[in-house]
């Protein structure tokens, strides 16, 4: 089947997804439509703001529609029909699709997720993935089914994780990987050489991130909240918190394992004061701060903050 003749429904919603769109416009498929999330509020002044998908979506001409809800939507489900798509193509969308649209197209509905499945079902693959310390993580297109990125596992590609890398670099490396991993994908399965591999039960999760879970915690050792920060940058974020209850948030940092530190010296002490540096005690050594953005402030390096800086090495981080 020539890809002009194939009739594509694309659902998705931030860049990354976007950029899939990009693809598969590019390479030719009749993308018939796109779902994505509605408008929000964004910048100091709320105006509403179209998602990326939308965006790119108009400047090619491609309907969009942005329901708030797609289970239980007739009207979502009768659009559908209407479009009457070969394949349903799902990029981070952020909704979950019922069993009626899933059995809607020819030729299924097909995800790319950002990891390497069964490992890191769910809602933030990338950030947990570095937080824990994986060596590598990729992409993994599916068949998708009713449950939560459990469906047959159809293509993967992967990457390592370096210690360079944050969220921001693996997001950007996996977004165009994806994109070119789900024109691939969709070739196979139209044209039947695509082999369908069935995810075990067993799996790992990676739950959406929270604020309350962007906090550094200087108990742990040193590679932990290094990965952790890397894990989260540079969204949301992570920030220390003083025991006055002041925040700063933490953008970059390096790390040494140094047991030879004095044993008075707690977790969450400044070890170190400099007009370039500032040293925290963790575990099994400390912290070197980078980047750092007190509230009500700009993002700034370390030597910037320190000019100005209204710490004493008397302050803990709690």
């Amino acid at each position: 089947m020539n890809r002009k003749d194939v009739r594509v429904v694309f659902m998705g919603t931030p860049e990354f997804a976007r950029e899939s769109l990009k693809e598969l416009v590019e390479a030719g498929f009749n993308v018939v439509g796109c779902f994505t999330n509605q408008d929000k509020p964004s910048g100091r002044g709320m105006k509403m703001k179209a998602s990326a998908v939308k965006e790119y979506a108009l400047e090619q001409n491609i309907p969009v529609y942005q329901p708030v809800k797609v289970r239980k939507n007739e009207e979502v489900l009768n659009t559908l029909k209407e479009l009457n798509p070969d394949v349903i193509a799902v990029v981070a969308y952020g909704k979950i699709l019922p069993k009626e649209i899933l059995e809607l197209p020819k030729y299924g509905c097909i995800n790319v997720h950002g990891s390497l499945l069964p490992k890191y079902r769910g809602a933030a693959p990338m950030q947990w993935a570095i937080i824990n310390g994986e060596e590598k993580t990729g992409i993994t297109t599916m068949f998708m089914d009713v449950g939560m990125d459990t469906g047959d596992m159809l293509l993967k590609d992967e990457i390592e994780i370096l210690d360079e890398y944050n969220l921001e670099s693996v997001h950007d490396k996996l977004m165009v990987m994806g994109a070119k991993l789900l024109v691939e994908t969709i070739d196979k399965v139209i044209d039947g050489t695509i082999e369908r591999i069935p995810q075990p039960e067993e799996g790992t999760y990676a739950p959406m991130i929270t604020r309350e879970m962007t906090k550094i915690d200087f108990t742990k050792n040193a590679r932990e909240i290094f990965k952790f920060v890397r894990g989260l940058t540079p969204f949301p974020g992570t920030y220390m918190e003083l025991k006055n209850g002041k925040k700063y948030k933490v953008f970059d940092l390096d790390y040494k394992v140094d047991e030879e530190i004095d044993p008075t010296v707690e977790p969450g002490d400044i070890l170190l004061m400099s007009k370039d540096a500032l040293y925290i005690r963790c575990k099994d050594g400390y912290v070197m701060i980078n980047q750092i953005q007190p509230e009500n402030s700009k993002r700034m390096d370390i030597k910037a903050f320190m000019a100005g800086n209204k710490l004493s090495m008397l302050d803990k981080f709690i």
